[in-house]
């Protein structure tokens, strides 16, 4: 029902399809009774004429109705499909702007199934209940008047088969509900293991570990293989069940029925074979039209499973959401206040603490510091990626989360460790940093990021294809495009998060030079690992287990700091320190 004012802008499709399908019920429902007629008073009576008239209007009848059904399907189909078309979108979006930390709450593989597998199911089982669910009560009620029209002992038939089956049903279903819930999140695993090993393909390759991942997909394929049988026998014995009690129903109405043409030889009352042909053929639909039920009800229960799990991400309120919404006229500063940060849900002490920090527009900032000392979540806080748990962060004097989201965004650029391309042209790529960019602009950001050379040497130049991901490049060459993409967006504020590691010295030295040349109004923010990257920027600050020793030039921390002094000792003592 949350997800039924999807359907409300179609609401006219909605109205036929149950429409036509009531023409199409009845139909059929008149079919029976005009079989009737040609045996009783055509076949017994043997009227020709009657025969053939009859059996034109059957026919006439039959054409009518499968052009009901017909519609009514098409209707049923414009409706569920236009509806989740927009509720795949609403989805979509909502997924886009949950927080990263929402994001790995999901899982990459359950978010997949819910924008696939799920809105699938939602659509599936709208489509049946704009149709079927107008088609069984119909035919249900519809052929128990028929039925007890012909003979009140047929409904004595009817009295005793359909409690059985509704019981039937009830306690089936109420077994296989939990477990369609089951089948969604082991659906959820299997998802998970494809798109970790497609992305992680090289890595895979490179350990020789595709057996162990095969095994791993395995066992996950197997027990979404072994839930799905368990339903699939839990409902499969229903139908058989069902259909020995309509079976038994059928013999039933034959013994009644027999022996009310034995009283109508007798000349004392009963039915003609053509009534008991028409019984049979009603108690048929009843029992049919129940089974149906049985079956929607299947779908409908799995169809909640995966509604609920769309609703869970539509429903998700955004931890990282707008704020009031401010201008400044400062561009480029960007000041810590006492800041210490957790990840959500980790325990231990804090990966940030007590961070201070004022960076001033146009500075070209190095942090530099071990492995897990915190370089990449001090940057992420930025942007709003995450928010501190304490003090405060401010972007040209205005605390980041008094700006709306696109805001801030808008004022930054971010080229990430793992370098993330897409498919299409270079040039594609470059501009998706800023989509009305010139050629000349999108040349420009290549050759101050250091890419024009390679990419003018390719025989399409700007308008080679790059392959998924950017597996048709190196590691250095995607560097690159991604860094040129940042600097299209002509950001006030420029964040390397140790994404120049794939550069020669020479190649970064020279971008180095380009960015002071170029863009020497912007703010510069460098993570970085080697010391030889980052002693000519203005100021570099020294991070040791999340929190701040040093903040200065790199003569000064040569004097001051015996953590910066080490890493350079590492660094360079087999090279000339001049």
């Amino acid at each position: 029902m949350k997800l039924a004012k999807y359907l409300k802008p179609y609401w006219i499709f909605a109205i036929l399809a149950p429409l036509t399908m009531i023409g199409e019920v009845f139909i059929d429902l008149m079919q029976p009774k005009l079989m009737s007629k040609i045996v009783n008073d055509g076949v017994i009576g043997k009227d020709l004429a009657l025969i053939l008239t009859t059996g034109i209007t059957m026919l006439v009848l039959v054409a009518i109705g499968g052009c009901f059904g017909a519609l009514s399907a098409a209707f049923g189909s414009n409706a569920a499909q236009r509806m989740c078309n927009d509720l795949r979108n609403d989805t979509f979006k909502k997924v886009m702007g949950l927080s990263l930390q929402q994001t790995d709450k999901f899982t990459t593989g359950s978010l997949v199934t819910r924008l696939t597998n799920d809105i699938n199911a939602v659509q599936d089982i709208t489509s049946m209940i704009l149709r079927m669910f107008v088609r069984a009560p119909m035919q249900f009620f519809g052929g128990i008047i028929m039925a007890v029209t012909i003979s009140p002992k047929f409904g004595l038939v009817l009295l005793a088969a359909l409690p059985l089956q509704i019981l039937l049903v009830i306690f089936m279903l109420k077994k296989a509900t939990p477990l369609y819930s089951v089948v969604q999140t082991k659906l959820d695993r299997v998802n998970s293991v494809v798109q970790e090993n497609v992305s992680g393909a090289r890595v895979v390759k490179a350990y020789v570990r595709e057996e162990h991942e095969i095994d791993r997909f395995n066992n996950a394929n197997t027990e979404l293989r072994d839930i799905n049988l368990k339903v699939q026998k839990l409902m499969a014995t229903l139908s058989p069940i069902l259909m020995l009690i309509m079976n038994g129903s059928v013999i039933a109405i034959l013994l009644i029925g027999g022996q009310e043409c034995e009283a109508a030889i007798g000349n004392i009352g009963g039915l003609l074979v053509g009534d008991v042909m028409a019984a049979i053929n009603y108690i048929t639909q009843i029992l049919m039209s129940m089974m149906m039920v049985s079956m929607m009800f299947q779908s409908l229960t799995r169809a909640s499973a995966s509604a609920k799990r769309v609703i869970e991400v539509l429903e998700s309120d955004a931890v990282i959401s707008d704020g009031k919404g401010v201008e400044t006229n400062e561009r480029g500063n960007v000041k810590f206040d006492n800041v210490s940060f957790r990840y959500p849900n980790s325990a231990g002490r804090p990966v940030l603490n007590n961070i201070n920090l004022d960076i001033k527009k146009g500075e070209v900032i190095a942090v530099i510091g071990a492995t897990g000392s915190g370089k990449s979540s001090l940057v992420n806080l930025i942007p709003r990626f995450y928010d501190a748990d304490e003090g405060s962060i401010s972007v040209d004097g205005v605390d980041v989360r008094d700006y709306k989201l696109d805001t801030l965004r808008r004022k930054i650029a971010i080229v990430l460790q793992k370098t993330e391309l897409f498919s299409g042209t270079v040039a594609d790529n470059i501009r998706w940093g800023h989509t009305d960019a010139t050629d000349e602009e999108v040349k420009k950001a290549a050759e101050i990021a250091q890419a024009d050379d390679f990419i003018s040497s390719f025989s399409d130049g700007y308008n080679t294809i790059i392959a998924e991901k950017g597996a048709s490049l190196s590691g250095g060459q995607k560097q690159r495009i991604a860094i040129a993409r940042a600097i299209i967006r002509r950001p006030e504020i420029l964040i390397f998060d140790d994404s120049t590691s794939a550069l020669d010295l020479g190649t970064e030295a020279r971008l180095h030079k380009a960015l002071r040349e170029n863009i020497s109004d912007t703010t510069i923010i460098m993570i970085a690992q080697r010391i030889a990257s980052i002693r000519s920027c203005d100021r570099i600050a020294v991070i040791e287990n999340g929190t701040i020793t040093a903040f200065a030039p790199h003569d000064e921390l040569m004097k001051t700091s015996a953590a910066y002094r080490d890493i350079y000792s590492s660094q360079m003592q087999n090279q000339n320190p001049n």
